[in-house]
């Protein structure tokens, strides 16, 4: 992982879409099923849209019917970190780019094996790089 992302808030507004930034900065969430890759079954790479780090690899995405998109592990357990969220009145683990501190999604302990994981993503808070096999 590089060097830290450290941006005005009229810098990141300039950077990112609404969507996107009321997601990353603001700690929003997309309407389930709304997001631009809860079904994208290419191969590739997804990226913070907001700094640009590898967060997660295609092959472990997966469909959690949950409407957002899902995996099982990060890239490296460096590229994403975590936090206790205890908003709306229930204890969630937050997952966050620990380059530029953007807020991703969360974090749960119901996906499928070997890691029992399902990370939990906005489709606003990434992009997809398409690589080939």
């Amino acid at each position: 992982m590089s060097d830290l992302v450290i941006k005005s808030d009229t810098e990141w507004r300039k950077q990112l879409t609404p969507e996107q930034y009321h997601i990353l900065r603001e700690k929003g969430t997309e309407p389930a099923f709304s997001g631009k890759y809860d079904k994208n079954h290419e191969h590739g790479v997804y990226r913070c849209a907001g700094c640009g780090i590898d967060l997660y690899r295609s092959e472990d995405k997966y469909d959690s019917g949950t409407g957002w998109p899902s995996f099982m592990a990060p890239i490296a357990a460096e590229n994403v970190s975590t936090r206790p969220d205890n908003s709306f009145f229930t204890h969630r683990t937050e997952v966050l780019c620990p380059r530029c501190g953007g807020h991703l999604g969360h974090v749960f302990d119901d996906g499928p094996k070997p890691t029992g994981k399902r990370y939990c993503m906005n489709s606003a808070a990434l992009q997809f790089v398409a690589t080939t096999k």
